[in-house]
């Protein structure tokens, strides 16, 4: 009886020669333990496969087959089991990087790359939040300052109002109304304490596709007040001769706008009305207003006191010098100070310095909304126009003038008073409802 395994010869050889009633050969590795493993734990967990004969760290070479392995069987789904120069253990998963930021571990694999930071998106982010922002602060602004805005004046109210043009006209009315005002600020601003309000300054604002005029009406303008109807009385008022700033302390600002449009045929679309108290208000919120004084002032009603030259005006200083009425000698001479310190005022509000920071703007705008009076169909949009073309007219982009007069020192039974010169007034305002560029001049 052999002792040799069965199919092996007593040579040690393995099959040679292949003798009848012999088993099948064994593989030469059968003698030697190996732990067989799952082919798809070889290598790292999800590295590519590497070409053949090249080690997941090129360090380790490829074993080497036995003797007498003619490849036959390569390629036929045989595994081994062996491990051909892998590191043990990599098929585990990554091993922990080195905590202090080198190259990782011996033996471990890479990590992920860095993620670099997506900086097109964080843009695109930041711009749709400034945006957003803005949004809701512009929102915000808008319904705060539409709810500010006092709309008393009812233009619908008017009688035998005239047909309307092109381009848009504004009424602006500067009155005395002291509404608000205490007993010092009254005595402090020279305004006295007279009840009621009248018009200190009127301008008639146009504004049109073929450029932007601004009229100043004297106040002393003789023209004929038409029949209305007493708001109180409820009698019906005849017809009278007065002075231009009487319609408005007989009636207010509707009978003011009758009468405008009754003596010129021109129609009122907007009115817009601020007191005393809120025009020093705003010009205080610009903090002042530069102006270059021609002469030596001095008015003891208005309380204007100035030395020639260029100087800031404060609030208190710019209202003296818009109501100094007798030291100008003249009302067209108040008028033409008037439409330059607004000019001077429009081109300050309108600065970078203003509109840009809140802490100026709302304070400013706030000054103005609270002491505005309108009619009951001026938006902030309308306003906001207004506005802007004041600016531009007051800056130079436009024509201001006064209403052409023939006599500036007619005399009536009320005084001294300006009396139009009509057939200039008749052509201005047929221009002015054509809206075409406007020709006439006046002094």
């Amino acid at each position: 009886m052999s002792n040799w395994p069965e199919g092996w010869n007593g040579d040690g050889d393995r099959g040679r020669g292949g003798g009848a009633g012999r088993g099948p050969a064994p593989d030469i590795a059968r003698s030697m333990p190996h732990v067989r493993r799952d082919p798809a734990s070889r290598g790292p967990q999800g590295e590519p496969p590497l070409p053949p004969g090249m080690s997941p760290r090129g360090a380790v070479p490829p074993q080497q087959q036995p003797p007498g392995y003619d490849g036959a069987h390569a390629g036929d789904g045989y595994d081994d089991g062996y491990n051909t120069g892998q590191v043990y253990g990599a098929g585990r998963g990554p091993l922990p990087r080195d905590p202090g930021g080198g190259q990782p571990p011996h033996g471990a694999p890479p990590g992920p790359p860095p993620v670099r930071p997506n900086w097109r998106k964080r843009i695109t982010i930041g711009l749709v939040s400034v945006f957003a922002f803005l949004l809701v602060v512009s929102i915000g602004t808008y319904f705060w300052a539409d709810s500010k805005l006092k709309r008393e004046v009812d233009l619908g109210a008017v009688e035998d109002r005239p047909s309307g043009g092109s381009g848009t006209n504004y009424l602006i009315v500067g009155s005395d109304s002291r509404e608000g005002m205490s007993d010092e600020e009254k005595k402090d601003l020279h305004t006295g304490s007279a009840d009621g309000k009248r018009t200190d300054s009127m301008m008639i604002l146009h504004v049109g596709d073929n450029g932007n005029t601004m009229v100043s009406l004297p106040r002393d303008s003789w023209v004929t007040i038409p029949a209305f109807t007493g708001s109180e009385s409820g009698k019906r008022i005849p017809q009278q001769q007065q002075k231009l700033n009487a319609a408005f302390s007989i009636q207010g600002p509707e009978l003011l706008v009758r009468t405008i449009e009754y003596n010129t045929g021109l129609k009122i679309d907007h009115y817009a009305e601020i007191g005393f108290g809120g025009f020093a208000k705003i010009v205080d919120a610009v903090g002042g207003v530069e102006m270059d004084i021609p002469r030596d002032i001095k008015d003891k009603k208005s309380g204007a006191d100035f030395k020639k030259g260029k100087q800031t005006l404060d609030g208190k200083d710019a209202l003296a010098f818009v109501r100094n009425r007798y030291e100008a000698g003249s009302d067209l001479e108040r008028t033409k100070n008037q439409q330059k310190f607004l000019s001077a005022l429009a081109s300050q509000a309108a600065t970078p310095g203003t509109i840009m920071n809140p802490f100026r703007l709302y304070p400013t705008m706030s000054a103005g909304l609270d002491s505005l009076i309108v009619d009951k169909d001026m938006s902030l949009w309308k306003l906001r126009s207004m506005f802007w073309a004041m600016k531009g007219v007051t800056g130079g982009d436009g024509k201001q003038m006064n209403m052409p007069v023939a006599n500036p020192g007619y005399s009536t039974p009320k005084g001294s008073a300006v009396l139009w010169d009509m057939p200039q007034v008749k052509k201005l305002v047929e221009q002015l409802k054509n809206d075409e560029k406007v020709t006439v001049s006046a002094k």
